[in-house]
């Protein structure tokens, strides 16, 4: 005989609160203090916890369910990471259901995991820059539902699948060492991002290695708009830069059309390089070399490795994927330029800085 499921008022029961306690747990998890939201967790644990409208799931014909945390769709890359994940999901009859999180902190992805484990879904799969500490005690304190990290650091130590970042960027910085750069500007993502964080150190290791150690950095927040303004900003703190690597193809495009309204061609030109290979980025005005991430394989990888990782929960699964640099037109060997122009570059700089 199947046993009884336990109840919203078995879990109470168990962690010494109220059940209305064990209710704002599920759904409100920010006004719970962390003590009592951690021992309602293990209660729900220790007790198997299903809620009432997940058993409503589990009557009905729907397909199985997996999970995705990811930052906004609104973002080339997760929207493409994400269409990857259902489209391979769906080979495998399951069901993908999305949470975008406005913050990514601990409390704001435990309550996703609490509503993923609501409708029994028991794999997700978490898109968003997460620092070493949050990924690990999501991974620790949520053990009947398998995490598996996407965008992580090398030394979390949660099950993950990641682009190699230092291949990536080493690549950039080096096919423009071989063109002749040797004054760089570096455009980051945000400070608060682990990824972006990944991608500049992976600069500066790789700059370090040929000797290279006053590459200016700016900080942008992922969109063209960002690059725009980082372009001037860089240029203006160092008027000799020939070649900007930036940390994503838009904020790459902001850089491009700065550079086209600063008239940079011929000796003056600068060379950018971008990073992850959206579809546009062939159709920059110039194409833009930049960093392929294959974000299908990525997605098709992370089913499939979920899946496993359903099926035996106790393995820890940790893969890298390559990526390889897409060589166009926005970069070029280093050309010479004289005092005369960099007069006229400072001068068109403060005009421009004036009117920002």
């Amino acid at each position: 005989m199947q046993s009884r499921m336990a109840t919203l008022e078995d879990v109470a029961r168990e962690a010494g609160v109220s059940q209305q306690t064990v209710s704002r747990v599920l759904n409100k998890p920010d006004v719970v203090s962390e003590r009592t939201r951690d021992k309602v967790i293990l209660a729900m644990q220790a007790l198997h916890y299903v809620p009432n409208r997940s058993a409503q799931l589990l009557a009905g014909k729907s397909a199985p369910l997996i999970g995705l945390i990811t930052a906004s769709l609104t973002l080339h890359a997760p929207s493409q990471i994400a269409a990857a994940i259902k489209n391979h999901a769906g080979a495998h009859q399951l069901e993908v259901a999305i949470a975008m999180p406005e913050v990514a902190d601990y409390v704001s992805l435990q309550a996703r995991l609490n509503e993923f484990r609501a409708q029994n879904i028991r794999g997700a799969i978490i898109n968003l820059p997460l620092e070493a500490n949050i990924a690990e005690k999501l991974a620790s304190e949520n053990t009947d539902i398998c995490c598996l990290f996407l965008d992580i650091s090398p030394e979390t130590d949660v099950s993950c699948v990641r682009f190699d970042h230092l291949d990536g960027c080493g690549a950039c910085i080096r096919h423009l060492w071989e063109m002749g750069h040797r004054e760089f500007g570096l455009l980051a993502g945000p400070e608060s991002s682990v990824s972006a964080r990944m991608r500049l150190n992976s600069w500066r290791e790789t700059l370090h290695r040929h000797g290279v150690s006053n590459a200016v950095t700016v900080f942008g927040d992922w969109s063209a708009a960002s690059g725009w303004h980082n372009a001037f900003k860089l240029l203006h703190q160092y008027p000799k830069i020939s070649a900007i690597v930036v940390a994503n193809d838009q904020m790459a495009l902001g850089v491009l059309s700065a550079l086209a309204q600063l008239n940079r061609s011929g000796s003056r030109a600068v060379s950018v390089t971008g990073y992850d290979d959206t579809a546009d980025s062939l159709y920059f005005q110039p194409p833009l070399t930049t960093v392929a991430q294959d974000f299908n394989k990525l997605g098709k990888r992370a089913v499939e490795l979920l899946m496993k990782q359903m099926t035996d929960p106790q393995i820890r699964i940790r893969e890298l994927l390559p990526t390889r640099l897409v060589i166009r037109q926005s970069t070029w060997p280093i050309t010479g330029q004289t005092g005369n122009e960099q007069a006229q570059l400072i001068t068109e700089l403060k005009t421009l800085v004036e009117k920002l």
